[in-house]
């Protein structure tokens, strides 16, 4: 099957949305399509974010640009991590141990690399290069509370790295506008990670980008998406303009 997704590749949009955590899918070829952990955990964000897929397409269609989403869980490689991450692959997330991943050799790496990893980024890499000033928003969802973590109050947060903060110091000014959001700052995380989407994607290119999380409670309905979605777009059209875009 294939390792992405791409909603409305002919849209004639600037933007480009990409959702790295879209899926909770583990691969047939993948230790026989079972990580080892239950129902219940690869239902919640430790092996994907929820929500966020129909968040990134509703975007997309608020924006008129095309999506690109992953179709596997972060849990069997994580596509928002260089490939020399240390957790690339995780066997510990959260509280739950990943029994597939405790044991696994740099061939069992490699492949997931070769046949999800590389393939979900060399398809982003070509629909960044559409057009000399695409502007790259990735949609990604957090947790209300980790497991033995103090609540978090955030609505939405935007992440974004010290070297170039341009859209995104926008955008959180946009974003505290509205009454009724509490807005994170590179919250719940900071928003700088080598080698990370971001960085491999926009940074290196100059191009404009910025990270935006929604708290998956926020967003747990599709009804909730398109709604996020409908109001996130102007908002980032107007940061966009506001930011010299």
């Amino acid at each position: 099957m294939d390792a992405y997704r791409i909603i409305g590749e002919g849209r004639p949009g600037r933007w480009l949305v990409t959702c790295d955590h879209a899926s909770n899918r583990v691969p047939d070829w993948v230790a026989g399509g079972d990580l080892g952990i239950g129902p219940a955990d690869m239902g919640r964000h430790i092996a994907y974010d929820v929500g966020a897929a129909g968040l990134a397409c509703a975007l997309g269609e608020g924006l008129d640009s095309p999506v690109v989403l992953s179709d596997f869980s972060r849990l069997v490689i994580d596509p928002n991590r260089g490939e020399d991450d240390p957790t690339l692959v995780m066997k510990l997330y959260d509280g739950t141990i990943i029994p597939a991943n405790r044991h696994i050799d740099a061939g069992g790496v490699e492949a997931r690399l070769d046949r999800l990893y590389r393939p979900y980024h060399a398809a982003l890499a070509r629909l960044a290069a559409r057009r000399p000033d695409v502007v790259i928003v990735a949609i990604h969802s957090f947790t209300p509370c980790l497991k033995g973590r103090a609540p978090r109050p955030w609505h939405v947060g935007v992440l974004h790295s010290h070297l170039d903060g341009r859209l995104s110091h926008t955008l959180i000014s946009v974003l505290r506008a509205e009454p009724d959001l509490c807005v994170g700052d590179n919250e719940p995380y900071s928003g700088h990670l080598p080698g990370d989407a971001i960085d491999r994607h926009a940074l290196r290119h100059g191009r404009q980008n910025t990270l935006v999380e929604v708290r998956n409670d926020l967003i747990a309905t599709p009804a909730a998406q398109a709604a996020w979605g409908a109001r996130l777009a102007p908002l980032l059209t107007r940061a966009l303009a506001l930011a010299g875009g």
